[in-house]
Parts: structure tokens; sequence; C-alpha cells
């Protein structure tokens, strides 16, 4: 009777389960500072954008964090109508509030210029309790502290709707919007960063050494049409009528006969 072959070990999962309330909490927590009054960035968050305070998000290590809001939507600078996040992402304040800046003082005004205000953004992925690019024991991403959002595109009021990695979407625009936020954000990722953000843009404030920032969006444009070549069968055979006539070569010249003439014997 063959011996039974023995199961392989379970997987472990990315985050070990917290079994005390510190645990979840991560290092960083301090009762003494739980409290329901909006904090100084809640304040100015609010004057500009619509927003919903969030309690602390509770993750396994240094996965989530406080002073956290979900951002429904910003009001532009002057009269207009406010520009809505869809789906509406959750963040914490201080990045919730460069993203609304950015949005109203670079993004609008930019949009104006194509004839329409900016209406609505489409966001990707925001708050996530997870591992850079999703690798299961990877180090933590900026997501899993609520400090990164991912977008997609911009709609118009007139109803455009401008991809931020469609080539196809205005090439200025789009320049624009990645010089505007490699200047505000440590860290942008779009197409030609890696193969994880060909189809959209990642904006995070992470915090690295001497202020060093990353800035990796590649604006493309439309590649050009290659024009088709006659195949072999379209090339006309024995036998087919062709009615343009392939010219001669010029004849050559005579060259003269050098050499002496005999005379002829009779």
């Amino acid at each position: 009777m063959a011996e039974d072959v023995p199961l392989p070990r379970p997987r472990p999962s990315v985050w070990l389960e917290p079994h005390t309330f510190r645990g979840a909490a991560g290092p960083d927590f301090n009762s003494t500072e739980v409290t329901n009054t909006p904090t100084d960035c809640n304040q100015r968050l609010q004057a500009i954008a619509v927003i919903d305070l969030l309690p602390r998000l509770i993750g396994p290590d240094a996965c989530g964090g406080g002073d956290i809001v979900r951002l429904h939507a910003v009001m532009p600078v002057g009269n207009g109508s406010r520009i809505e996040l869809r789906p509406a992402p959750i963040l914490r304040c201080p990045f919730a509030e460069s993203v609304a800046g950015w949005l109203r003082e670079d993004a609008a005004p930019q949009a104006d210029k194509l004839g329409a205000p900016l209406r609505a953004v489409e966001t990707y992925d925001a708050f996530e309790c997870r591992g850079r690019n999703r690798v299961a024991g990877g180090k933590l991403s900026e997501h899993g502290k609520a400090n990164a959002v991912d977008l997609r595109s911009f709609t118009l009021v007139d109803g455009r709707i401008l991809g931020l990695t469609d080539v196809k979407a205005a090439k200025e625009f789009r320049d624009e919007m990645r010089d505007s936020a490699c200047r505000r954000f440590t860290t942008v990722l779009g197409p030609g960063s890696d193969s994880y953000h060909e189809s959209h843009i990642h904006l995070d404030l992470i915090e690295r050494r001497k202020g060093f920032r990353m800035c990796q969006w590649e604006v493309r444009t439309p590649k050009p049409e290659i024009t088709a070549q006659p195949s072999a069968k379209d090339a006309p055979q024995s036998g087919d009528q062709v009615t343009d006539q392939v010219p001669l070569p010029v004849p050559r010249p005579a060259i003269a006969d050098s050499r002496p003439r005999q005379s002829r014997k009779l």
C-alpha cells in the first residue's frame, strides 16, 4: 500500500492577523490624540472641497493611519460647478489637500483652455492595505497608508473624456498635467515607468531621504502609420497586360577598330 503523500503547507497570509488592539492600531497610535475635533488640515480642506471625516483606519503594522477623509469633490477657483472624484478616494488629509490643490490650480485652468470646464476625475485606486504593485510580502505601498491615488481620466462639462495615458488626447494638456504633478507630488508614475502603470497615473507624497523625487511619466504620441507594401502575389504575372512600359537602356556607343587593315589577295 502506497504511503499517503503529505499535503503542502498553506501559504502564509499577506498580513499577519493582529491579536491585540495595539497590534492592529499600529506603532504610531497614541490614544491621547483620539478626538472628534476637526484638524487644521480638515478645516483648510473643507473650505475648498467636499469631504467626509473618517475614523482612524486600523490595519496591521504600519497599514492605515489617522486624519483620514473621503474626498468627494473639489470646488474650482471662482464660480463654477464642482469637480467630482469618481469613485471618491479615501486619503490622508494632507495628501487629499495636495490633490485638491492640484485639481483646482493646475488641472481646471488647463481644461478651460480646451474650451470646457473640468467636470469629473476618474480614480482607479486609493487606500488599500497591500504591498507595492500587489506583491505579497513586499514593502508596504503608499496606498496602504492612504497616501496615494491612481487616476485614469478627466471628463469635461461638454462630455469629452481626456485619458491621461491616451495617446490621442491633447498632448499639450497631458504635458502640463505631468509637469504640474511632478512639481506638487514626490512620486509620479505612468507609462514608461513599469508595466504596472501603463493605463493610469500614480501620485503619492512619500518622504524620501534628501528630498528625492521620482517623476516617470512618458507622454506618448500615436505611432506613425506604416504604408503597406505590395505583396508578391500583387506583382504582375506572366501574360498580364502591362500598361506602363519599362524604357530600354541607351545603346552602347560603337568602338572604333584601330587594327591595321590587310590588303586582300586576289
